[in-house]
């Protein structure tokens, strides 16, 4: 890949991180092939072990790419599991939450330097990676967060702790952490939220 020339206008550059699992990859995937096909430079990024998991089930060249959609990966901070294993969803949540941002910011910071694709101009960021909301403040970036599951699905993790006190929900096992999942919506019946 050449360098950019920064005396020509740049195509926007978005980079998507859905959470790991299914039903927030294929959703976020959508997303980016979207924005794609508006004019957007993709970089879509995974954790390692799901990466690799991609490809094995897909084949190596299924996530190569285009020169304006790339694929890259953040550590998900758990210790190497059985290839075919499904994560410890608890451990995958707490991890993330502490370990993500930092591989994040720098991911984006070497994408800016590089000088091989465009400048970052948003961050797409699943409603559950909070982190990625605080790596476009800390960078001065745009942020849009997708709720990848439905609008009474949202609502349930918005309300989460009433439920549980109201006793509406018996158990307080049924998600990671309620923190993980407090997000800053406003308002609160928007699918997408834009801040800056």
């Amino acid at each position: 890949m050449g360098s950019i020339d920064h005396q020509t206008p740049t195509k926007p550059h978005a980079v998507l991180i859905p959470y790991p699992a299914q039903g927030h990859v294929t959703p976020m995937m959508q997303l980016a092939k979207l924005l794609h096909s508006k004019g957007f430079h993709i970089t879509y990024v995974n954790t390692e072990f799901n990466h690799k998991r991609l490809i094995r089930s897909r084949g190596s060249n299924a996530l190569k790419g285009l020169p304006d959609f790339q694929f890259k990966t953040i550590p998900d901070g758990l210790p190497p599991s059985d290839r075919d294993a499904t994560q410890d969803i608890p451990a995958l949540c707490a991890s993330i939450r502490k370990t993500c941002l930092t591989p994040f910011v720098e991911l984006i910071s070497k994408l800016n330097s590089s000088g091989e694709v465009p400048p970052v101009t948003t961050i797409v960021s699943d409603g559950v990676m909070t982190f990625g909301i605080k790596a476009a403040e800390i960078l001065g970036l745009p942020v849009v967060t997708l709720w990848t599951a439905s609008v009474c699905g949202m609502l349930g993790y918005l309300q989460y702790a009433e439920l549980v006190k109201r006793g509406i929900v018996p158990f307080k096992g049924m998600l990671c952490s309620v923190s993980v999942f407090s997000l800053p919506l406003k308002p609160a019946f928007n699918l997408y939220s834009f801040s800056r």
